[in-house]
């Protein structure tokens, strides 16, 4: 097969290829056209920021604010395919941002303002955007990172009092598409991975994988016109996007944005707005239980179902402390940045002892069962599907698998090489009694520790590590070892300065074989992890570099 092939068939689900995929609308335009005319006076975003501040704008002003930064757009002179970078944060005008693009075509490179200047700049050049989209707090340092080729640098913040665009847009008139024509192959997104080294790579989305992950996980957590989602997690990134604004516009429900995750305000926000449904991340569990053991934090408000957890390493211990402590369930899920978002989920209504069971009773949290929009598999190296209970690479096919990575056939030659897409993750499946497959995440292939020839799952061995004493948070690390080729270290926040290193690897020693538990605590202030949350365990390997010549014994 082609590349081309090879894409289209890891684009293909259930035999059903991506230009037959059913589709309630062509376009995102015609979603948006459809909204207005059914719930424009409904609420669709109510907004927190910092300081508690409340907004909201019902559906009808919110596409109004969407067409009016599309004539904006347009007055620019961007056309279909261009491609524009936003520096932005979670506000508003951020998603009016976004969907004003979609109609007009365009493709949104979203920048993660947290990150160093070194790959801004990268990802500036690298995507070839034509235009700088920005808030006003964020124009000078942008200025200073602009390439040559990259002409415009706007202002898009409505609090700005000189030079933002709001302030031009006045004088146009909403740009209206008649919403006729298909936009589901018009590229839309193009996010940026989060890699620990080298460079990132552009992950290019569609309107059709936008559309056709929404429509599935609205299908999957029962989202419409009642349901309420709650949004803490940056929406530079794929999950905030997805999971908690265009699937809730696509189903007419409401979100609630947060500028950012405060645990203080979790709870009382989930109370006051009637929140069902919140996403979150592994970090902000841990940082909710912190918390809660310092000052307890209000009870869990009624109205919340549970907490959709995905995007990041969810250990059993963890799970298992956040759900006793609240009383509140987690419904894991897994997807990636190359799959839209989330592919997979716990099923919502397994029975509390179904529920832990796969939660708890194989060593990880299940990840679930593959929504509609993908097929799942596990292969081995060569492509071949491997059977129950057998370890292997996780790997998606279907209508939410990305276009591409941009402008790197190197890497989309590897990643589509059997016609799936090819996670990078480690992990099998068990099945139920129904035969439906149940899918676990041991870790990334490229951070397995490989001890004397034999392969161990850091996501297995952090287990253990979380629940050793003294342990506030801590994973292990693979660090290069003269008699082994690789050994197994434990970066450690420990819970107070008096923690002895020596009990920890007692600890893991009695849980696990010799050859698996860690043979070096390194103490730190804090866990490498990406913005979504995954950890860095081959950024820290340096640490661990005193042992390189250490022979561990029993």
């Amino acid at each position: 097969m082609t590349l081309a092939e090879k894409i289209h068939a890891a684009q293909t689900v259930r035999n059903i290829p991506p230009e037959s995929y059913t589709l309630p609308y062509r376009s995102i335009a015609e979603l948006l056209a459809y909204q207005e005319r059914v719930n424009a006076e409904k609420t669709f975003i109510i907004y927190y920021d910092e300081a508690n501040n409340r907004t909201q704008q019902r559906y009808g002003e919110f596409i109004h604010l969407v067409r009016t930064a599309a004539a904006l757009m347009r007055s620019l002179g961007l056309q279909p395919g261009d491609r524009i970078a936003t520096a932005a944060h979670n506000h508003p005008d951020t998603i009016a941002q976004y969907f004003a693009a979609w109609l007009l075509g365009l493709c949104v490179v979203p920048l993660n303002m947290s990150e160093d200047d070194e790959r801004l700049r990268y990802i500036l050049a690298n995507s070839q955007a034509k235009t700088l989209f920005c808030r006003e707090e964020y124009r000078e340092r942008m200025l200073g990172l602009m390439p040559a080729e990259t002409a415009l640098v706007r202002v898009f913040d409505n609090t700005a009092t000189e030079g933002g665009l709001h302030h031009q847009a006045e004088a146009l008139p909403p740009y209206i598409p008649d919403g006729s024509a298909s936009q589901l192959d018009d590229e839309c997104f193009i996010v940026y991975t989060s890699g620990t080294t080298g460079h990132p790579k552009g992950v290019v989305l569609t309107q059709r994988n936008i559309l056709a992950d929404s429509e599935a996980i609205a299908a999957w957590h029962g989202i419409n016109t009642e349901t309420v989602m709650m949004c803490v997690l940056p929406v530079h990134h794929v999950n905030g996007t997805i999971v908690t604004h265009t699937t809730p516009m696509l189903t007419g429900a409401t979100t609630v944005l947060q500028r950012k995750f405060q645990t203080e305000y979790f709870f009382p926000r989930i109370q006051a707005e009637g929140v069902h449904i919140v996403s979150v991340v592994p970090t902000l569990l841990a940082f909710l239980l912190e918390a809660n053991k310092i000052a307890p934090l209000q009870a869990v408000p009624e109205t919340l179902r549970y907490c959709i957890c995905g995007a990041g390493p969810l250990t059993c211990s963890l799970a298992e402390q956040f759900e006793t402590t609240f009383g509140v369930r987690i419904l894991h899920g897994y997807g990636l940045s190359e799959t839209t978002c989330y592919s997979c989920y716990l099923p919502v209504n397994l029975s509390a002892e179904a529920h832990r069971h796969w939660m708890q009773d194989y060593g990880f949290p299940s990840i679930g069962v593959a929504i509609a929009a993908n097929d799942m598999a596990i292969h081995d190296e060569h492509g071949i599907a491997l059977g129950a209970m057998e370890r292997g690479e996780i790997v998606i096919r279907g209508a939410n698998v990305m276009r591409e990575y941009f402008q790197n056939p190197e890497a989309n030659e590897k990643t589509f090489a059997y016609g799936w897409f090819r996670s990078g993750d480690e992990g099998f499946f068990d099945r139920d009694a129904d035969g439906r497959e149940y899918f676990f995440i041991t870790g990334r292939l490229k951070e397995l520790i490989i001890r004397g020839g034999v392969n161990l799952a850091p996501l297995e061995i952090d287990e253990v590590l979380a629940r050793a004493p003294g342990v506030k948070a801590g994973i292990c690390v693979g660090f290069e070892n003269d008699f082994y080729g690789e050994e197994v270290g434990a970066l450690v926040i420990p819970e107070s300065p008096d923690i002895s290193k020596e009990a920890i690897l007692e600890h893991c020693l009695a849980a696990m074989p010799f050859s698996k538990a860690p043979k070096v605590v390194v103490f730190a202030d804090a866990l490498p992890v990406t913005s979504t949350g995954k950890y860095q365990r081959n950024s820290v390997k340096h640490l661990f570099a005193a042992w390189k010549t250490a022979q561990f014994r029993k």
